[in-house]
């Protein structure tokens, strides 16, 4: 590779660097290319699955400001950018590893801070965004529900209390 490619593709994987949301680095050893696009399809179009060379994704986690990873880059590397929901992102990594021994998680990077194997599996058993906002609006709509009910309580306990008074006087 010549100099000027790896500076190009150092400047490439610190600008993902700089815009992703999150980072999922994997070891790839022994998965074809076949599977490799099976990968990228399951991951979807707001994740870019690149494999690099080890010295310039080190270079380039330098140049963005990304502390921690080295020990990472060790071995065949690829990493997941992530521009959206990194949960959506670790959970498609995940099950893509249950069926295909040869990808494995090594680490990722979120918030300005390197994540461990068993933080990024953690991410990925989370819940996605829209059904975390899902549950909360069925939560807020449930004690909205139970505050009406609490509101109407006295106004019945009233109306059973003037019928009851009426059914006395009637006798």
């Amino acid at each position: 590779m010549a100099k000027s490619d790896k500076v190009d593709a150092v400047s490439e994987i610190a600008e993902k660097f700089n815009n992703s949301t999150a980072a999922v680095v994997t070891e790839y050893r022994g998965l074809s290319m076949a599977q490799l696009s099976e990968l990228r399809r399951a991951l979807g179009s707001n994740v870019s699955y690149r494999v690099a060379k080890n010295t310039l994704v080190k270079r380039a986690a330098e140049q963005s400001g990304v502390e921690g990873l080295d020990d990472l880059f060790v071995g065949p590397t690829a990493i997941a950018f992530v521009e959206g929901e990194p949960v959506d992102a670790a959970k498609a990594i995940k099950e893509f590893a249950k069926g295909n021994q040869n990808l494995v998680v090594k680490g990722g990077y979120m918030d300005g801070r390197p994540l461990s194997v068993s933080e990024v599996e953690s991410i990925a058993d989370l819940d996605s965004r829209e059904v975390t906002l899902s549950k909360l609006a069925g939560a807020m709509k449930a004690k909205m529900n139970q505050t009406a009910a609490l509101f109407q309580a006295p106004a019945s306990q009233v109306a059973r209390m003037a019928a009851a008074l009426q059914e006395k006087k009637g006798e």
